[in-house]
């Protein structure tokens, strides 16, 4: 199967199912780098501009894990790939794109940024603010694992301007994390909360992911119970998938390994639980994956903005971005992303793709329906165009299904159309990449 949204079957099968952006990354293409060029060069937008810093390193790689890390590399070559985020930093200053734009929001993502000693975060930070600063930017994120953290690192990423820190738990239980190639145990969590609590961050998440491999329904009611004594300020829960470039996928595509990944159902029931039991603690939905215990005080800057179609520059190996209408991702190898920009000082680009103004709208739109709800008057006003007429067989599908309803402008997904709603999504997307590898 190329796409694990183009045919929902029970069984967590190898493919792409959660959608980030559309259309697929599997339609991105070396030869339209110069989209992206002119984009680059273009006079800055009005709407809102973010910036994301790919932090590749991990003590292990998880079995399941799709994101470009590396586990091995030194503190030489980890201080050669600083110097070439620091640079590269200092050339999309100089875009004309960002005029004299803010950074509404900022993410530190991975790998694991706070695989970083404090010392090496200060001296990249340190770098990278004499070319920009996100001093006024209404979110910085920045994600940990648990046992790369300790007390002194915990105050630097806070002095650092950190205002949510999301900690990717996982799952409590040792044998679990054991078998699916988390670099933590449940020791590193409880140790780490204490001091990521005396910092103080206004916000911090904790990451679960529903159906790791060698997950119980007892494992997972305990993940809850944990989670809820812990008390976050959010909470995120992912499905478990298989993508393509997984230790797990290979296993199974190449050794016809068995791997026992619970099955949608089942993933889905566990997360149904999981909002039952946060619901009933006084948690609010925020989306398909997240809970906020108080969404007065915590909204999610990059998730919302991303989804509204703001420009997002993208920096570090592999990354992906988004700026004045054209996607882009960054050079996916080591050497040359270094080599591009120490030795050719020249922005590492590797694909691009202009999308047409209605892949736009298709893009915001799935994207937004995510949150369990769409405006049809949003998208009436900026696209000019009514998507309750022009997807009607789509929503009346759904409807019939029991996945969400229509009243008005309004479309709300039910509960069970959020616990499904990536599922929901490809029968938006145009013809020609229903049946695409989504990667």
């Amino acid at each position: 199967m190329n796409n694990r949204m183009a045919t929902e079957t029970s069984k967590t099968e190898v493919g792409s199912y959660f959608v980030a952006n559309y259309p697929p990354f599997s339609q991105w293409r070396p030869e339209l780098v110069a989209e992206a060029e002119t984009a680059m060069r273009s006079p800055p937008r009005d709407v809102p501009l973010g910036l994301y810093i790919h932090i590749p390193f991990c003590r292990k790689r998880c079995k399941f894990c799709y994101f470009k890390v590396f586990t091995e590399k030194n503190a030489g070559e980890i201080e050669g790939y600083v110097s070439a985020l620091a640079r590269e930093m200092e050339l999309v200053s100089r875009l004309p794109v960002m005029g004299q734009r803010p950074f509404r929001f900022v993410y530190f993502g991975g790998g694991t940024p706070s695989f970083l000693s404090a010392k090496q975060l200060t001296s990249l930070v340190d770098r990278l603010r004499q070319n920009v600063k996100w001093d006024d930017a209404e979110e910085v994120t920045f994600e940990c694992e648990p046992g790369t953290l300790s007390q002194p690192k915990l105050m630097t990423i806070r002095e650092l301007g950190v205002t949510r820190l999301s900690l990717g738990v996982e799952n409590f239980s040792d044998d679990v994390l054991r078998e699916n190639g988390r670099a933590h145990l449940s020791a590193e969590i409880f140790r780490a909360w204490e001091w990521i609590q005396a910092a103080a961050f206004p916000n911090i998440n904790i990451d679960l992911i529903a159906g790791m491999v060698g997950e119980t329904e007892a494992n997972w009611r305990e993940n809850i119970r944990r989670t809820l004594e812990l008390s976050p300020d959010s909470v995120t829960i992912y499905q478990l998938e298989l993508p393509y470039n997984t230790v797990y996928s290979r296993d199974i595509l190449g050794h016809q390994t068995e791997v026992t990944v619970a099955d949608w159902p089942t993933k889905r029931a566990w997360v149904n639980l999981a909002f039952d039991e946060f619901l009933a603690a006084g948690y609010h939905v925020s989306s398909a994956y997240t809970l906020v215990k108080d969404p007065a005080r915590v909204n999610f800057s990059y998730r919302d903005n991303l989804w509204m179609g703001s420009d997002l520059l993208a920096t570090g190996i592999a990354s992906f971005g988004h700026i004045s209408g054209v996607h882009y991702q960054n050079l996916p190898e080591w050497k040359p992303y270094i080599s591009t920009l120490l030795d050719e000082n020249r922005l590492p680009l590797g694909r691009a793709l202009r999308p047409t103004p209605h892949q736009l709208l298709v893009r915001e739109m799935i994207l937004q329906l995510k949150r369990g709800y769409l405006d049809a008057g949003y998208f009436r006003q900026k696209f000019n165009v009514d998507i309750l007429d022009h997807w009607r067989p789509q929503w009346d599908g759904h409807a019939s299904e029991g996945l969400l309803s229509v009243a008005g402008d309004r479309i709300e997904l039910t509960r069970q159309g959020l616990l499904r709603a990536d599922a929901l999504l490809a029968a938006f997307f145009e013809p020609e990449h229903r049946g695409v590898r989504y990667t």
